[in-house]
């Protein structure tokens, strides 16, 4: 997914949550656009800063702690409501992380146990949030599965899970929604209502 940086104030220039949470760094504009960063960037990461970005910028590293203190500056939020869901949402377990945590593909489909997946869509709709996602599009091919998400009406790539994993991620969505699972020939409407950092979501 190519970073979109959005800015913000005077001092801030915004990446993505998950792609600044997933490679720990973030943009920050003072004198000059610097990219505050804990580990050594691949060159693919720098590669995508500067097509998202589009603006020179020189590299600085700091610690962990730093950087959460600047990403925290970065998101912070007008509203103290939006503070909280932030915060509640940093807490959840990260998409990306429970995505390469999950079981071989066969071991999965085999088994009874669907907690995986469940914790994996709850994760998906929780950093959906955090991107300010409109829409989630659960995407099969012939040979791969990908999940992207619409943010500000353009759709970004965010993860290409196994392919075998199409079905139970459908089926437990309309499980979610309460749809009928047996009818996949016609379009269906329904709701998810759940409870994320004990507000409802809907």
């Amino acid at each position: 997914m190519v970073p979109v940086a959005q800015e913000t104030t005077a001092n801030t220039v915004r990446l993505p949550y998950s792609f600044s949470r997933r490679f720990s760094l973030v943009a920050w504009c003072e004198a000059s656009l610097e990219i505050l960063h804990v580990h050594p960037l691949s060159l693919s990461v720098l590669q995508e800063l500067q097509r998202g970005l589009n603006a020179p910028f020189t590299l600085r590293q700091i610690d962990e702690a730093e950087f959460e203190q600047r990403l925290n500056a970065v998101w912070q939020r007008d509203s103290s409501e939006a503070r909280q869901l932030m915060e509640d949402l940093g807490s959840a377990e990260d998409f990306f992380t429970l995505a390469e945590e999950l079981p071989e593909t066969e071991d999965l489909l085999e088994s009874d146990d669907d907690a995986p997946i469940i914790k994996l869509i709850n994760a998906m709709l929780a950093e959906a949030i955090k991107e300010g996602a409109s829409d989630i599009h659960i995407e099969t091919f012939e040979k791969s599965l990908v999940i992207r998400f619409r943010v500000d009406g353009t759709l970004h790539e965010m993860l290409r899970p196994g392919r075998k994993l199409a079905s139970l991620l459908v089926s437990r969505i309309k499980v979610m929604a309460r749809l009928d699972i047996a009818e996949k020939r016609v379009p269906q409407d329904g709701r998810i209502a759940l409870l994320l950092g004990g507000r409802a979501i809907d």
